[in-house]
């Protein structure tokens, strides 16, 4: 498994790829710009962390490689791999209930906390292609 050369990088559908999962130790990518905003990267084999105009956006621990990543109007998307199952935690609206699918398999709504903070677990241990994962803010 390989992580992004320059940790991150825009893809040309307008995505994101972020991470590096193969680091022994950390590194980091600051002052990326896209689409009008700056991105922050942290990875190694330990934690994988984005930020975007110094807000949290997404960590994984251990650390992942992500592709295709989007936020959109109701959450976001992407693809992620890595070399064991990981928690990942993504930054969306405080209080709002978000339905999690893991390649197509709905695995729940669940709750921001009040800073706006979702987690769950990923299975990735073993696995010879990414996981997509989706998540968006169901409507009341």
């Amino acid at each position: 498994m390989t992580g992004i050369e320059n940790l991150i990088r825009a893809n040309e559908d307008g995505t994101l790829a972020f991470g590096d999962c193969t680091l022994e130790s950390k590194k980091k990518k600051d002052g990326f710009e896209y689409g009008g905003d700056v991105y922050e990267v942290k990875t190694f084999r330990e934690i994988t962390k984005l930020e975007c105009n110094e807000s949290f956006v997404y960590e994984s621990v251990p650390g992942t490689v992500v592709d295709e990543f989007q936020e959109t109007e109701d959450g976001m998307s992407f693809l992620v791999r890595g070399e064991a199952d990981a928690q990942l935690t993504v930054g969306l609206t405080s209080e709002c209930d978000y339905r999690v699918t893991l390649d197509g398999k709905e695995i729940g709504v669940i709750t921001t906390d009040l800073g706006g903070k979702l987690s769950f677990n990923v299975p990735l241990e073993g696995s010879t292609r990414p996981v997509d994962v989706k998540i968006s803010e169901v409507r009341k």
